[in-house]
């Protein structure tokens, strides 16, 4: 069970709007509308150079969880790219059929024929059309490095997305690098692919470049561009961390009025990586976007660290092992208070922005240099041992000696010392 929202009773007749003032919500602010996602940890996730390319068994395992987690879409990969890519890809897809998946595939393509042959087959072989997500840079900076033009970009475009639509593809035309892009060039290169038939557009802060105000001056600026061609297209937002700020500006786009967020589990990513997945999850929860049983969070972030190699950091938001756990006395204590009201959603929340229940964690309490007694007194408890006041300051002065937090054993010993029997 998680907070109540504002307005809703506890047992104890307090309201969330009682206890926390939120000023993340002004009062009548309007909501932005429900978002999707799209999962990209199985493509963009796995270009980090760092990072092991998970066989078979692990991706249709994280398939699944994407599933639990409610996820709309995923990059199933780059069916171009290899032989064992294209099989990965034909697995994932046939997975997302057998098992009536309701996510929906994408297969990364760059702006040529070529790339999107290989998805044509896919799809044939999968019985169904898998979505394209078709990119090409557009930044000056990228033009003058390639020695490209707007007028070649635009004819690669328009040969592009329309072969993939003349073949039963539906195309998301990915601009790389639109936040680093001026206005003329985001209008041509969009109005060209809708009119070759693309039905959605992908805004991309390729390198992590935007500023949250950045995103919405962007966004507002692509649905203007979108709305002068009468079509009905999505738009699409794809960040990246090199700033930090993929979280921020991932809220940012769709308070601005994206209909779908990229992501990959926990950031990863070539560089400094995408937007979290799983942070985004817990915010747009947080903020009441989305209801997803978010309980298979944790079992999704773990799957991919072990598929991938790469390790989650102790303090990583709501999936690192101190997310909910203290051994400092203040804190410590008013968690235990909370409890002992009786109140669970209150123990969860009154030391933590994100409760532990709502991603299936609980709050942990340790014992080391900077605790007090109602930390050892709960962690006794806890077990089932009763407290003394000779045992309680024994473990207090053995904790204040050391520079680390007590592990479970070297309690117990001086439970034993003193409870020989």
């Amino acid at each position: 069970m998680t907070v109540p929202p504002t307005g809703e009773t506890r047992s104890d007749d307090l309201r969330e709007a009682d206890l926390i003032h939120d000023w993340n919500r002004p009062a009548n602010a309007p909501r932005p509308r429900s978002i999707e996602l799209d999962d990209e940890t199985l493509r963009d996730g796995l270009q980090s150079p760092s990072i092991i390319d998970p066989p078979i068994e692990a991706k249709l395992e994280i398939l699944h969880l994407m599933e639990r987690l409610g996820i709309q879409a995923c990059d199933i990969g780059l069916p171009g790219s290899g032989a064992r890519a294209f099989a990965d890809c034909l697995r994932l897809g046939q997975e997302i059929s057998r098992a009536k998946l309701k996510i929906r595939p994408n297969g990364a393509v760059r702006t040529l024929k070529a790339d999107v042959d290989p998805l044509i087959e896919l799809s044939m072989q999968l019985g169904y059309p898998v979505e394209a997500a078709m990119f090409i840079g557009s930044s000056p900076i990228r033009f003058y490095a390639e020695g490209w033009t707007l007028d070649k970009v635009r004819q690669l475009t328009e040969e592009a997305v329309g072969y993939a639509v003349a073949n039963g593809i539906p195309v998301m035309y990915v601009t790389e690098d639109t936040t680093r892009t001026d206005p003329t060039t985001v209008r041509e290169l969009y109005q060209t692919a809708i009119r070759a038939g693309a039905y959605r557009i992908c805004v991309a802060d390729t390198v992590g470049h935007a500023t949250p105000a950045g995103v919405d001056a962007l966004i507002r600026h692509v649905r203007a561009v979108v709305a002068e061609t009468g079509v009905d297209v999505k738009v699409d937002w794809h960040g990246h961390s090199d700033r930090g700020l993929a979280i921020p500006n991932s809220l940012a786009a769709i308070e601005a009025g994206v209909d779908r967020v990229h992501a990959t589990a926990l950031g990863i990513g070539e560089r400094c990586g995408n937007t979290p997945m799983d942070q985004l999850l817990v915010n747009l929860r947080l903020e009441r976007l989305i209801e997803t049983d978010l309980t298979p969070l944790h079992d999704y972030c773990e799957a991919v660290s072990r598929a991938t190699g790469v390790a989650i950091p102790i303090n990583y938001p709501a999936m690192g092992r101190d997310a909910f756990r203290t051994s400092t006395g203040v804190h410590a204590a008013a968690i235990i208070k909370a409890r002992d009201r009786g109140a669970r959603w209150l123990a969860d929340r009154v030391y933590s922005g994100v409760p532990a229940e709502m991603v299936g964690r609980e709050q942990e309490i340790e014992i080391g240099f900077m605790s007090g007694l109602s930390n050892i007194q709960h962690w006794l408890r806890q077990r089932g041992v009763i407290p003394t006041k000779a045992l309680e300051q024994e473990i207090l002065a053995l904790a204040k000696e050391r520079r680390s937090v007590l592990s479970e054993e070297e309690i117990l010993s001086v439970v034993r010392a003193h409870n020989p029997e």
